[in-house]
């Protein structure tokens, strides 16, 4: 017996997906239609984080608590009008992403198993300049969501000194993040300089922050600023984590910042919310602004000695970057003798959600 199907119309487009009562959130009973039906229920808000931008599919095929595996590549057998962006790797490898026009590529891709939307910062018509700033603020282990809270705050108020606008918004993880809308006038290099120059800025007003990109060394609230290298995605507005609990990377106003529980804000409570309230990051787009400040903050740190941060191990060595490995590892190894075999280096990542460049 074929297995059973159904159907929901969506921007005008009828979507056919299989196993609609498999369950996806066990502890909650949600099934894989109810994933899709609350996608379809605030699905304005969640085009708003991944409209025209090349989003990697992350795909659960058996819910939250199953196996999941990366898919960047639309399938030969893609619907006629789904859009795509083409983007090219280093390695001269291409890719076509799937880039949402509308709900119904949400729709298409949640019918595929993916949870999370997660879309890089840059958009269809210009995949080499991003338009777009990522905060990602991540706790280390036993520190308080309290402290990311106020590290958010003062990021605010680290954008706003420097002419930007901050868009917050809960991970549905432990964590936050805080979009930056900007001109696409430059390379994901100089976003991620500017990122940087963000995360020293806070740790120099506050002893929670941290940009130490090797775990060992971190204290507090990471600001991982390599977020914003080629090709890294994060989590974007309305999505659903693959937590027991279904939480939601849920769109802030600044106001409900420092109060906000992320344990509020799920597929259950969500879209409540949102037909109450509306998208409060909805009028990102009609503030782009400017990283010439950024990165006059950048040249001046550089100026004072700081150096380049190390970037993710699937990166090519950058000039100026630090060693590339663990510093305690560094402290224990003896130099190589001149001429001999070359230390390839620790297979341990530093703390990267990468998925690999190609």
């Amino acid at each position: 017996m074929a297995a059973p199907r159904a159907t929901l119309e969506v921007d005008g487009r009828e979507i056919s997906f299989s196993n609609p009562d498999k369950v996806f959130f066990p502890a909650l009973g949600l099934t894989k239609k109810d994933l899709i039906e609350y996608y379809a229920s605030v699905g304005a808000g969640a085009l708003v984080g991944c409209r025209d931008r090349p989003s990697l599919m992350k795909r659960y095929p058996n819910g939250a608590d199953g196996e999941h595996f990366f898919q960047k590549r639309v399938p030969s057998w893609k619907p006629e009008w789904l859009q795509t962006a083409h983007v090219a790797f280093p390695s001269g490898r291409t890719a076509e992403f799937v880039a949402p026009a509308d709900v119904a590529h949400i729709v298409w891709m949640v019918s595929l198993g993916c949870i999370d939307l997660n879309p890089w910062n840059v958009r269809r018509a210009d995949v080499d300049h991003p338009d777009e700033l990522r905060i990602d603020l991540d706790p280390t282990p036993g520190i308080p969501f309290s402290d990311v809270r106020d590290v958010a705050i003062i990021i605010n108020d680290i954008l706003t000194g420097h002419g930007l606008v901050g868009w917050p918004a809960t991970s549905g993880s432990r964590g936050m993040h805080i979009a930056v809308r900007i001109h696409p006038r430059w390379t994901f290099t100089d976003v991620r300089r500017a990122a940087l120059a963000v995360g020293r800025e806070c740790e120099r007003r506050t002893a929670v922050a941290t940009t130490a990109w090797w775990k060992e060394e971190r204290v507090g609230v990471f600001i991982d600023y390599n977020m914003n290298a080629r090709d890294r995605t994060l989590a974007s507005v309305y999505s659903p984590r693959p937590v027991p609990d279904a939480r939601v990377a849920c769109p802030l106003r600044w106001d409900e910042v420092p109060d906000v529980e992320p344990a509020d804000l799920t597929v259950l409570t969500v879209p409540g919310r949102y037909a109450s309230i509306g998208d409060p990051g909805a009028a990102i787009d009609e503030h782009p602004g400017s990283l010439d400040e950024l990165l006059e903050l950048a040249e001046r740190q550089e100026g004072e000695g700081a150096t380049d941060a190390p970037w993710p191990p699937q990166f090519p060595k950058q000039p100026g970057e630090p060693p590339r490995v663990m510093p305690s590892r560094a402290r224990k190894e003896p130099k190589k003798p001149a001429g001999g075999r070359r230390n390839p280096g620790p297979s341990r990542r530093g703390g990267t959600r990468g998925r690999g460049s190609e």
